[in-house]
């Protein structure tokens, strides 16, 4: 059995696409004010905000228990508004061998769409498939949106 998975989902947001393109590059330290019941605190260990190889620590509730994941920016594209971040230690790591996270918005005109895509390699056939996180991808974007539509 492959234990390699892919799981991406869109999500469309009224809020201004550049912005939460911006906050997961440049600001991800401010999403637990945008997110507080989903991100309790985000912090930098490494590097700098927004620049590739810069290491964050990130404590965040998935179903309902407190988290932690450390994560390395592995790729940032400007022009496509894409991050790409590597769980390199936490609580993930207990259940996968491999685990990335990619935050992509596409801005036209009114309509933005953020894309998620989680790929990831569990480290046995029991773990199940990560809907639950992704469920909580796609509800800190809600939270970012209506933070920034208030």
């Amino acid at each position: 059995m492959d234990r390699r998975g892919k799981m991406v989902r869109e999500v469309e947001i009224k809020s201004d696409g550049d912005v939460f393109h911006e906050i997961f590059r440049y600001r991800p330290h401010h999403i637990s004010t945008m997110s507080p019941g989903n991100i309790q605190n985000v912090n930098l260990h490494e590097g700098e905000w927004g620049t590739v190889g810069s290491v964050i620590f990130w404590n965040y509730t998935h179903d309902g228990k407190e988290k932690t994941a450390k994560e390395i920016i592995e790729a940032i594209d400007e022009e496509k508004k894409l991050v790409t971040f590597k769980v390199v230690e936490g609580d993930l790591l207990q259940l996968y061998k491999t685990f990335v996270f990619t935050v992509h918005v596409d801005t036209k005109g009114e309509n933005n769409l953020v894309t998620w895509t989680l790929e990831y390699e569990k480290l046995n056939g029991d773990v199940e498939d990560p809907n639950t996180l992704m469920d909580l991808c796609i509800a800190v974007t809600k939270d970012i949106e209506t933070h920034h539509l208030k």
